[in-house]
């Protein structure tokens, strides 16, 4: 009996991921247009781990933005709703109040007063300064991009802000809203400038990052980048580069600036950084190949502080990243005489942690409370550190790729 009522409830049961359909819209054909629809990476955080949905047949779950201004609609369909007599009382689950509380008010529940919306968008203009522009070739396309800088006291950036950052949550893990009443914070928004067909020029929303100007002893500032996405339909074109490159322009010449800093960067956008500041460091001379050779030393930390504002650690794996790309890899010498200088880095904590330990088997000794504390054989020790050193080794080899690609 209960393997005929799941098998009768299973066509209810729906990936959250699948049902879940995005769209931003420049003009009312994009409503019907495949190719502009995209899924989101994640929606743990709005339907829990599971990522499922209940209560359902052929569920569709539409959340559409206007392409400027992100005037919102949500709507969902079904084939079918599942007959309560069949799960004993079990409600489906209630879609679209889970979505409605994490986004921003006034959303659109009618789709005809959100295709009347767009005309919002033909007088939407980016709040803050520009501050960055750049075109590209995209597949024989030339499209232009601009990056303005923004904080809330421009007139309606509150409101477009929060629609905005509600897209951290299907494609960020873990994000959190900032606070926005933190006049701390510095919001970097970048936008496509394109041309309708009737030659008006508009933007469209392509993606964002956020940066808290942290205080520095005794008279400076440390400004950590929070949060950097592009949206998922304009990603793997190079954009995020460029947005990082306009946050660095807006800071490398100010005095009272000490170091830029990023807070847990994910593994693509450490990936990314390495990329951008590998370019800018491999135009100082402290980082020249001959240089290079000679292991990391304190020139290339305050010489690429100085210019780019790259902190001592992250300007220690640029050095490794820019080595590894100058290094023979056929030559067995010059190649192990590379590894060590890694693997000696990456042994660090592992050594004071050993010294740690001894002091505290000493101690332990002293007292004669209890056994000494053992160390880990140091056989295991190499296997661990040689597994670190590969994995970094690949992670460096993805940055070279890109540089050399570039270079080109």
């Amino acid at each position: 009996m209960e393997e005929a009522i799941a098998a009768r409830l299973k066509p209810f049961v729906i990936s959250s991921n699948d049902a879940l359909e995005f769209k931003f819209i420049r003009k009312v054909e994009d409503l019907e247009d495949d190719s502009t629809t995209f899924k989101p990476d994640m929606s743990h955080q709005v339907f829990g781990d599971c990522e499922t949905l209940f209560g359902y047949k052929d569920l569709n779950v539409k959340l559409y933005y206007t392409a400027g201004s992100l005037e919102t609609y949500l709507g969902m369909t079904y084939s079918e709703k599942v007959n309560k007599l069949i799960c004993e009382d079990v409600e489906p689950d209630e879609v679209l109040q889970k979505i409605s509380e994490k986004l921003a008010p006034n959303v659109h529940e009618n789709i005809d007063t959100f295709v009347k919306s767009l005309s919002k968008d033909e007088n939407f203009k980016p709040a803050g300064e520009l501050i960055y522009s750049f075109s590209i070739d995209d597949n024989f396309q030339i499209r232009t991009f601009e990056v303005y800088k923004a904080d809330m006291s421009y007139k309606n950036f509150k409101e477009y802000h929060l629609r905005l950052q509600t897209f951290l949550l299907w494609h960020v893990d873990a994000a959190n809203f900032i606070d926005i009443d933190d006049d701390q914070w510095h919001y970097f928004n970048m936008f496509e400038r394109y041309k309708t067909e009737g030659d008006s020029v508009r933007y469209a929303t392509i993606g964002f990052a956020t940066v808290y100007q942290y205080y520095a002893y005794p008279h400076h500032t440390r400004p950590r980048i929070s949060q950097v996405l592009v949206l998922p339909p304009f990603q793997n074109i190079g954009l995020g580069s460029h947005l990082l490159r306009a946050i660095y322009r807006e800071y490398i010449n100010r005095k009272e600036v000490k170091d830029i800093t990023v807070e847990d960067p994910s593994d693509d956008f450490q990936r990314l950084r390495d990329y951008v500041d590998a370019t800018n460091c491999s135009t100082l001379s402290s980082y020249a190949k001959y240089n290079l050779r000679e292991g990391f030393n304190k020139l290339m930390a305050s010489e690429a502080r100085e210019k780019f504002k790259i902190n001592k650690k992250q300007a220690r794996r640029v050095y490794e990243i820019l080595r590894l790309r100058a290094t023979d890899l056929s030559n067995d010498f010059e190649y192990r005489d590379y590894r060590l200088d890694v693997k000696k880095r990456l042994n660090i904590p592992y050594k004071r942690e050993q010294n740690d330990l001894k002091k505290l088997e000493a101690a332990l000794k002293t007292n004669d409370k209890r056994p000494g504390v053992s160390l880990p054989i140091q056989e295991q020790r190499m296997q661990i550190l040689d597994k670190e050193y590969r994995a970094l080794e690949e992670e460096y080899k993805k940055v070279i790729k890109r540089l050399d690609k570039t270079s080109d």
